[in-house]
């Protein structure tokens, strides 16, 4: 019983280059179709190419950690006991970024150990399902963020009544004994409708007078700032 446990506990993978090789660069191939799989899949909403990269990375990285454990229940208790100490305290902001975590963790785990055919499989099944029923579509909300002297209120209200209508949502009313900012909320559809017959719409909204700045962004887990101020 001794000599069993010893022999659990200390035995050695005797993998070639050419297998570490082909484990790491399999891995390396998923890692990237998962990176295309989560870039179809946020289309024209919140898309973070920091993220998407990370998913490859993660790939890799779980192929080379399994390529180094193999069978060797030492190795594989030592890491678990060094990952343990691991704290991320960043939130997860789409539970499908949690899927896509996972996702890589799996396909790391199966090319580590050599069941590419099972990596390839899963991969495949996992990006019909999202390419089908699983695709996120959002209302792809943009900000329309007004600044000007108090004065130019009714103003401003009117200008963005009289482009967008019942389509633009004020979420947000700032005012000071001089100043007022506004906060509209609404979707890159109707935005890019009313730009396309205004051309000039934040230079309309400057010649309105006492406008501090205009400015159209579009919210994400990163804010891109889609309209300059006006100079």
């Amino acid at each position: 019983m001794k000599e069993t446990i010893y022999n659990l506990l200390t035995q050695q993978g005797d993998m070639t280059w050419q297998q570490i090789t082909m484990h790491i660069l399999v891995s390396a191939v998923i890692g990237l179709f998962i990176f295309i799989s989560y870039v179809i899949s946020h289309k024209g909403t919140i898309y973070s190419k920091k993220f998407g990269v990370t998913l490859v990375v993660l790939t890799v990285m779980t192929g080379t950690v399994m390529t180094v454990i193999g069978n060797n229940i030492a190795l594989s208790l030592g890491m678990v006991g060094a990952l343990s100490i691991v704290r991320f305290r960043t939130a997860i902001k789409d539970s499908r970024d949690t899927v896509y975590i996972f996702w890589t963790i799996i396909v790391g785990i199966c090319c580590g150990v050599g069941d590419y055919l099972v990596a390839a499989v899963g991969s495949s099944a996992i990006f019909l399902i999202f390419l089908i029923v699983g695709a996120i579509r959002s209302d792809n909300r943009m900000l329309l963020i007004v600044r000007a002297k108090r004065s130019r209120c009714e103003n401003i209200e009117s200008q963005v009544f009289r482009y967008f209508g019942t389509g633009a949502v004020l979420r947000v009313k700032n005012t000071t004994e001089e100043n007022a900012e506004y906060i509209y909320e609404l979707s890159r559809k109707i935005l890019g409708k009313v730009q396309k017959q205004y051309p000039a719409l934040t230079d309309d909204f400057y010649n309105l007078g006492q406008i501090e700045s205009v400015n159209i962004v579009a919210q994400s887990d990163e804010i891109y700032n889609l309209s300059l101020i006006h100079i």
